[in-house]
């Protein structure tokens, strides 16, 4: 039997290791890899290695500013086999952008041929295209060969590279970056080189200035492609803590033109594909979130971007302006991440940071560049002080060069006579005969001077930082001379980055109805059509058995409505967010809009319109009143804060019920009125105010003789002129002056305002009326009634008035209103047409109105 092999050992130069060590190691050396080697910028010039190596590379081939463009191509090719192993596209792409002015705010390369467009179209091959350095490039390159940055290896140690520019233009905050890393990320925002300039020469005139400070020269990002900074707290953020959200919107104005109202867009956001935006700008069309845009088109060329939008004729352009912002990328955010390197390591830099690593790499290049000057400047007066030594002795120099063997033996019987150095001996030997000539002497005897007093200069400049601080200032000046420019982004600093959804929404005048039992909808004013006093009315809702719109109030698509209920709870409800519905619909249930008890009720609605107002609010007043008589006064500004379940208006008795809220000013007349046709008027003044949740005090006194009396309506008097409306539940009303009702305290009885009989009915509604607006009627089976209030009789207080709606056997009014009116005609009165024929439930009227007789007796 053979002998068994003996076991294979371990290598000696294997060495185990644990794989999850090794993967971590692994993965923290690509990490840094790519952080300090292809995703973030230096700090001190604002540039990632493929950038800086394209910019050198550009310069080692010849092509600048002043040169002939030369093929992509060829530059791609020199970049790639010197300086960048990787792919050709990487290299391209780099100087595509780089040559983009909707892409960087100051370009560094100097494109010829297709390189791409704002569209997002593609550049053309760089077999087609041609490039240069832009003169602003070579601001970055400035110095370079005298030694003030340091070199490395290339890839394959066969050339030298700079591992940074030494960058007289501060190109992080000019051009800004992006870039994704691992772990990081950085995107920083351009600016304005004349903005930029101003501020580091603020900081090198005080290195202790804030960054607020440094904000009055510095005033916000300022983007290639222009638009407005909507709100200056993101950028206020950025500068201060390297982090912030910038709020950009395209420009763009209304016009007229040939009929038709038009949005015009000349400037959109940076980073936006504007071919993207138009196509998503369709498909909101399409789907019907973007509405009153009949057509729209891209009309940019050569001159400049041009995207017109033609908008329908019943709609809103201010409206559709703020819905393109809002859902399309009219309005977009740059979110700013200052991260850059600084000294190999990523860190978050503010404002005052970027400009003092700049000042600091300036500080460091001018220093390096100044020993680099020096030391030239020493050799060549060392080399011009030989050669003056050499002409003062000429005749024995001759005398010594002629009599020695050959050049090595000349040159060091010159150093040993002379006391010249190797250099000084080499020079004199190389020296052409006619330097000889007097004149030449003259000048290498000026050359002398003017060397040793740049020598003296380059020492008291290494000497002094003043010195170095005036000349960072000096070049920054020159900068700002030869490229300064106007800012592009236009600044809105008062506005609020966000859209408010009220500016999205026409301020349309709206009939807000509420049914008896409990359906809410808003109905656009231009839907009821004015009538004749002693007309039938169009159909205003169609209810359910049993149901009858119960409320009805005018407010606007802005307006919030405060919506008290009879138990003395209030709820806040925007009206935009209420379903608009057709005059005849039914609407929605309240409680799909306000968390309202079951057995509660809407008495109630006020309309505010900014409840953000300090000084609206506590200058304003709500005025309560209950059925029992009692009244109340509370500060707006305790109603201010909405919440979604409500909050205690007024604390009310078992027994009575809140009737009805008026808003005032802290001093207006009060008119209470009750359903036995009392009133009684008294100034505001006489109630003190109270708490949110306080009971109040009595208003009225009430007639003990009618069990059933209660009150029916509050009126805010406006005008020492007004006029007092009040209906009848038979369908009758009239105009008084408030002058016949005298003024009482608070709690009386008040006097006559309807004399109340069996055919007029019972008081149901007081109002303040005027020739200006019209009186809006409902009954109980939904039939609605618009009519102008100056053809309302102006009678006597205590009469019965005129028939204003003839209601049908049984009906009764449940609720009036006024609205400002909106339909005049040629001559300027009020149209007063129906527009719709009789519809059910409608009974046409042809006879005229009969107007009651009135009793002046109290």
């Amino acid at each position: 039997m053979a002998d068994q092999a003996p076991e294979m050992e371990n290598p000696s130069n294997v060495v185990p290791i644990n794989i999850e060590d090794e993967m971590r190691g692994a993965y923290i050396d690509y990490s840094m890899s790519v952080i300090i080697s292809r995703a973030l910028p230096d700090v001190r010039d604002g540039l990632k290695p493929v950038h800086r190596r394209v910019l050198f590379g550009m310069a080692e081939l010849g092509v600048n500013y002043n040169k002939p463009h030369k093929k992509s191509a060829r530059i791609v090719g020199e970049v790639l086999g010197k300086y960048h192993p990787h792919g050709d596209s990487s290299v391209y792409d780099t100087m595509v952008r780089m040559a983009q002015d909707w892409s960087l705010r100051y370009p560094m390369v100097d494109g010829q041929g297709n390189f791409g467009s704002v569209d997002g179209d593609s550049p053309a091959a760089m077999r087609y295209t041609e490039a240069r350095l832009k003169r602003i490039a070579e601001e970055m390159l400035g110095d370079i060969y005298k030694e003030t940055v340091d070199f490395q290896p290339n890839f394959d140690d066969s050339l030298e590279e700079p591992t940074v520019m030494p960058a007289k233009l501060p190109n992080l905050l000019l051009n800004g970056s992006s870039g994704i890393a691992v772990g990081m990320a950085t995107n920083m925002a351009p600016h304005n080189l004349s903005e930029v300039v101003d501020g580091i020469t603020a900081y090198l005139d005080n290195n202790d200035i804030t960054v607020d400070e440094l904000m009055k020269h510095v005033v916000a990002p300022d983007f290639p492609t222009g638009g407005t900074i909507f709100g200056m707290s993101g950028v206020q953020s950025a500068f201060r803590e390297g982090r912030g959200r910038v709020v950009i919107r395209a420009n763009a104005t209304i016009e007229e033109h040939k009929g038709k109202t038009q949005i015009i867009v000349t400037e959109i956001p940076y980073m936006i594909n504007k071919s993207v935006m138009l196509e998503k700008t369709a498909d909101l069309i399409n789907e019907k979130k973007i509405e009153g845009i009949s057509a729209f088109r891209d009309e940019s060329d050569r001159d400049g971007m041009r995207v017109v939008y033609d908008i329908k004729r019943d709609a809103n352009a201010s409206v559709v302006l703020n819905n393109l912002y809002k859902h399309t990328a009219l309005q977009s955010s740059f979110s700013i991440n200052n991260v850059a390197l600084v000294k190999g390591r990523p860190m978050i830099l503010n404002l005052k940071d970027m400009m003092r690593y700049y000042v600091e790499h300036r500080y460091e290049v001018i220093t390096r560049r100044t020993q680099y000057e020096l030391r030239e400047a020493e050799k060549r007066a060392h080399i011009l002080l030989g050669l003056l030594i050499a002409l003062d002795n000429i005749d024995a120099v001759i005398k010594l060069i002629r009599g020695s063997r050959d050049a090595d033996v000349a040159r060091k019987g010159l150093m040993e006579d002379f006391a010249l150095s190797d250099a000084q001996a080499k020079a004199i030997l190389e020296m052409r005969l006619q330097r000889l000539t007097g004149l030449e002497r003259a000048k290498i005897q000026a050359e002398y001077d003017e060397l040793m007093r740049a020598i003296a200069d380059y020492n008291e400049i290494l000497a002094s930082d003043e010195r170095k601080r005036q000349i960072i200032k000096i070049e920054l000046a020159d900068l700002k001379d030869r490229y300064g420019d106007p800012r592009r982004t236009q600044i809105n600093a008062l506005a609020d980055g966000d859209i408010d959804d009220l500016s999205l929404i026409d301020d349309e005048e709206m009939i807000i109805t509420i049914s008896h039992e409990g359906y809410i909808k808003r109905t656009p004013l231009t839907q009821y059509r004015q009538q004749g006093r002693g007309g039938t009315g169009s159909k205003g809702a169609t209810s359910k058995d049993g149901d009858f719109t119960e409320h009805l109030y005018s407010a606007s698509m802005h307006n919030t409505l405060l919506i008290f209920t009879q138990k003395g709870r209030m709820y806040w409800l925007p009206v935009y967010k209420l379903q608009e519905g057709a005059r005849d619909a039914k609407g929605k249930p309240l409680p799909n809009y306000i968390q309202i008890e079951q057995d509660d009720k809407v008495r109630a609605v006020i309309n505010v319109k900014d409840l953000g107002n300090p000084d609206y609010i506590n200058n304003n007043y709500i005025v309560m009143c209950t059925e029992q008589g009692t009244i109340k006064k509370t500060l707006l500004e305790a109603y201010s804060r909405p919440r979604q379940s409500g909050i205690i208006a007024i604390t009310i008795d078992q027994e009575d019920r809140l009737l009805d809220v008026v808003l005032t000013n802290g001093s207006n007349e009060i008119v209470i009125a009750s359903r036995a046709g009392k009133a009684v008027r008294f100034n505001e003044r006489g109630v003190r105010p109270m708490g949110r949740t306080a009971a109040g005090v009595k208003g009225i006194t009430l007639d003990e003789s009618q069990p059933d009396d209660r009150v029916v309506g509050m009126v805010c008097i406006g005008s020492p002129d007004a006029q007092l409306l009040v209906i009848s539940e038979n369908g009758y009303g009239k105009r008084s002056p408030i002058d016949e009702y005298r003024i009482t305290n608070r709690g009386a009885k008040g006097v006559g305002t309807l004399k109340v009989t069996e055919k007029v009915g019972a008081l149901v509604g007081i109002l303040e009326a005027s020739d200006t607006v019209d009186l809006m009627v409902i009954n109980r089976s939904g039939i609605l009634l618009r009519t102008p209030v100056r053809e309302i009789n102006v009678i006597g207080r205590n009469t019965q008035g005129v028939r204003v709606i003839k209601l049908r056997e049984g009906d009764a009014i449940s609720s009036v209103t006024t609205v400002v009116q909106d339909d005049l005609d040629e001559d300027g009165g009020v149209t007063s047409t129906l527009t719709d024929g009789p519809s059910d439930g409608v009974v046409e009227v042809t006879d005229s109105p009969d107007e009651v007789s009135a009793s002046s007796a109290e």
